[in-house]
């Protein structure tokens, strides 16, 4: 029988199990799967951690998640086709829930489904090797509840470990003297801890605008938000300040690229992640920048040069959970021979004209409608569930304009369900006056 392992089991690698039991309950007979997982349970960056650093077997620490974290998109745009959340909850649910909320969420469906006989936990991939001789793939594993490594033979692996865990982290002149505290948004882990204290945000998109907004929520004195090439366009708060790139630190005080500085406590870097994928040979390694289309893979998901592997979730992203079911449902087929994968000429020949038409994306709306239009291309390739793509789009679309009214208050926003139709609850307290984050005071009614 063929094998398949699937490398992780946060979103991405949930997908690629959802995938082969959903044509499992269809009468298909599916490969043996094996989901391999670092850490003691599924949901990847889900699965809030309060470790930073290194775990207690010593292995770095995939989590960047962090208390009090809300979603900063609309529900509707990420929810899955076959698992709604109204299913889920039993009601219609505001539209920007806390971290909780979606983790129980992407739970849900997964147990429902009985699926977590296919995981096994605590067990780091430590290396793939493919043999041309056998066709065949060799997946090193740790088993660290056991304190012993194994080889296992698999027909076919999914890389689905994600790529926002291995923090980008550049230097600034002085910052080995700083007198404050330096983290990178990986490490951030509670917006208290800076409370009354002169923030420096390094960094221009979403973490940057987020972890600042989480900090001015919970009582910094000021945040200062530090750009390379260009600034975050919102109407931010009267103890926010927009300055150029950061160019040395000196005791505590900040230094920008316009001459000007300023005091500063604390330093906390949201400069992105790297791909990283150390388990990886040179020959199936994916080397890209965060990007909305990767080279190197067929539709965004078989790897070219040896479409037997597959990566699930590696484009940067607007579109997340049900892309990634799109992506999975679109490997699943290629796997068992439902999809057959072209000469690699054409391959390389598809995802050139992909590149070509992202590199011509002049915004995020541009970028939205680019990755609806790549979601639903692999929908209608298989039989996952079809859904109102132009719909997530304009829920987007809505979502940019809430934002650039008002960056504060577009979690109070309310949105349409594209799956069930039915127009979602706002909650019962304004985003910045909302202390609980727990799942029980964001599903009460008050």
């Amino acid at each position: 029988m063929t094998r398949v392992a699937i490398i992780g089991a946060g979103p991405s690698g949930l997908a690629q199990l959802r995938a082969f039991q959903s044509a499992q309950n269809k009468g298909a007979e599916i490969p043996e799967v094996v989901c391999f997982e670092k850490q003691a349970n599924w949901g990847g960056l889900w699965n809030y951690t309060w470790r930073t650093g290194l775990d207690e077997y010593g292995e770095p620490v995939h989590g960047s998640m962090y208390r009090y974290l809300w979603s900063n998109g609309p529900k509707e745009c990420l929810e899955f086709a076959d698992y709604t959340f109204e299913e889920h909850f039993g009601k219609p649910i505001a539209s920007f829930p806390p971290r909780a909320v979606l983790f129980d969420y992407i739970q849900g469906r997964v147990e429902k489904a009985g699926l977590r006989d296919f995981v096994r936990f605590r067990s780091p991939v430590r290396m793939v090797n493919y043999s041309e001789e056998t066709g065949q793939f060799t997946v090193s594993v740790n088993d660290l509840e056991n304190d012993k490594t194994y080889d296992e033979v698999f027909d076919n692996v999914v890389v689905a470990t994600g790529h926002f865990s291995t923090p980008n982290v550049p230097q600034f002149d002085g910052v080995e003297s700083f007198n404050g505290r330096v983290l990178h948004a990986h490490d951030f882990r509670d917006a208290l801890e800076f409370k009354d204290k002169d923030i420096l945000i390094v960094g221009s998109s979403y973490s940057a605008e987020d972890i600042g907004s989480q900090c001015w929520k919970y009582g910094a004195r000021s945040i200062t938000a530090s750009y390379r090439t260009s600034p975050m366009h919102f109407h931010w708060p009267e103890n926010w300040e927009t300055k150029p790139l950061l160019t040395r630190l000196e005791n505590n005080t900040a230094h920008f690229k316009d001459g000007t500085s300023k005091h500063i406590d604390a330093v906390i870097l949201c400069t992105g992640y790297l791909h990283y994928f150390p388990f990886l040979p040179d020959s199936l390694r994916l080397i890209t920048t965060n990007r909305l289309w990767p080279l190197d893979l067929y539709k965004g998901v078989a790897w070219e040069a040896n479409p037997k592997l597959f990566y699930i979730g590696m484009q940067d992203q607007f579109y997340t959970f049900n892309m990634f079911d799109a992506q999975a449902w679109y490997a699943r087929d290629m796997i068992m021979g439902r999809i057959e994968a072209p000469s690699l000429a054409d391959m390389r020949a598809n995802s050139a004209i992909w590149r070509e038409r992202e590199e011509k994306l002049a915004d995020d709306e541009q970028m939205i409608w680019f990755q609806g239009d790549y979601t639903q291309e692999l929908i209608d390739a298989t039989d996952y569930p079809n859904f109102d793509i132009e719909g997530v789009n304009k829920t987007f679309m809505d979502w940019e304009h809430n934002k650039h009214e008002d960056i504060m208050t577009f979690r109070n926003k309310s949105h349409r369900s594209l799956m069930t139709g039915n127009m979602q609850p706002p909650h019962h307290t304004s985003w910045s006056d909302e202390m609980d984050d727990s799942m029980e005071s964001y599903l009460q009614t008050k």
